[in-house]
C-alpha cells in the first residue's frame, strides 16, 4: 500500500503497474516515523517504453545525455569509480557497486528471477559492451510482496561475474559499523539514475550527492534528504535507476559502503523524486555477504 498525501487514503500498489521493475520503493519499517510513497511505476513504464530487450537498453543508453543523472543537479562522480550499470532483459536498469574483482553488490528487487541480467560498460570509443553476469544470489530473506507493500525486508543481493571487472572499475569494502546512524549524519550516494523523472535520456551517468540522514534510523532502513531541502521541496535524491546504487560512509580518509538505495519519493513525501532517499542498510546482512562471496569464490 502507498499513502495519498492529499486524502490520506492508502492506494493499492497494483493499481500501477505490478511489474517489477527498476523502480525506487518506499519500505516502512522499525526505526523511521513517517510512511513513504512509491514511485509512480506508470512513469517507469513509459521510461523503460518498448525496449524490453537488452540490444534495445544498449541503444537508449548509447543516447543518454552525459551531462545529468541523479535528480537535483547532482555532479558527476570525479572520484575512482566502484559502480556499474545493470541492465536487464526485461528492459530494467540500477546501479551496483564492485566488493571484489567479480563480486557487485545491488538491491534485490533490481535482479528477480525470470531475466537474463549484464553489466555495461563503455569501451575506448564511448560505445557500450555488455558482460556476463554467471549467477544472481539474492537474500534469502528478501520478499517482494513485502518490498511492494512499502515494508522494510532484505533488499540486497549479489551478482557473480564471468571475467574480472574492467581495470577502471575498482572494488571497495564494506562497512563494519554497528549501531544507529546519527540523524544530521552525512552520507554519499552514488548512481546511474535519471534526473528527470521519467526521461531516459537524463539518466547513464555515474553521478553523485550528499545526504544526511532524517528521521529516526534503525537498522533495517534508513532515510536520507537533502541537507538544504530536508525533503520539504526538491532537492538532491535518488531516481529511477539510482537503485541498487552505494551509500558510502568516509572513515580515515576511505569509503565504506553502509548500505544500498532501495526507494525514494519526492517532496513531502509525494510520488517521485527529490525528497526522501530511502537505504537499505547492510548492517544486518554483512555476515550473510562475506560467507556467500566465500561460497562463490570471490576475495573480498
Amino acid at each position: 500500500m502507498r499513502g495519498d498525501a492529499r486524502h490520506g487514503r492508502l492506494l493499492p500498489l497494483t493499481r500501477r503497474a505490478a511489474s517489477p521493475l527498476a523502480t525506487l520503493t518506499p519500505q516502512a519499517g522499525r526505526g523511521n516515523d513517517v510512511p513513504g510513497r512509491t514511485i509512480d511505476k506508470v512513469d517507469a513504464l513509459r521510461l523503460i517504453g518498448a525496449m524490453r530487450p537488452l540490444a534495445a537498453v544498449i541503444v537508449w543508453l548509447s543516447l543518454c545525455d552525459p551531462a545529468t543523472a541523479m535528480v537535483g543537479g547532482a555532479p558527476a562522480d570525479s572520484g575512482p569509480r566502484h559502480s556499474i550499470m545493470i541492465v536487464g532483459s526485461r528492459g530494467t536498469f540500477c546501479t551496483g557497486t564492485a566488493i571484489a574483482r567479480d563480486l557487485v553488490l545491488t538491491a534485490a528487487h533490481c535482479v528477480q528471477p525470470g531475466a537474463v541480467y549484464k553489466f555495461l560498460d563503455f569501451d575506448a570509443a564511448k560505445q557500450p559492451v555488455l558482460h556476463d553476469v554467471t549467477s544472481v544470489t539474492i537474500h534469502p530473506r528478501f520478499s517482494l510482496k513485502t518490498f511492494l507493500a512499502n515494508r522494510a525486508t532484505a533488499d540486497v543481493a549479489l551478482l557473480k561475474l564471468a571475467q574480472p571487472l574492467p581495470d577502471a572499475v575498482t572494488p571497495v569494502m564494506l562497512s563494519t559499523r554497528r549501531g544507529a546512524v546519527a540523524v544530521g549524519e552525512s552520507f554519499t550516494v552514488v548512481g546511474y539514475g535519471v534526473t528527470i523523472r521519467g526521461d531516459g535520456k537524463s539518466g547513464g551517468t555515474l553521478r553523485r550527492a550528499t545526504l544526511a540522514a532524517t528521521g529516526r534510523p534503525g537498522n533495517l532502513q534508513i532515510r536520507l534528504a537533502d541537507p538544504s531541502t530536508r525533503g520539504e521541496r526538491a532537492g538532491l535524491g535518488a531516481c529511477t535507476g539510482d537503485s541498487g546504487g552505494p551509500v558510502y560512509e568516509e572513515r580515515d580518509g576511505e569509503l565504506a559502503i553502509v548500505g544500498v538505495v532501495s526507494w525514494s519519493t519526492g517532496p513531502k513525501f509525494s510520488d517521485g523524486c527529490g525528497g526522501i532517499t530511502g537505504v537499505t542498510p547492510i548492517e544486518l546482512y554483512r555476515g550473510w555477504i562475506v560467507e556467500t562471496a566465500r561460497k562463490l569464490n570471490s576475495s573480498l
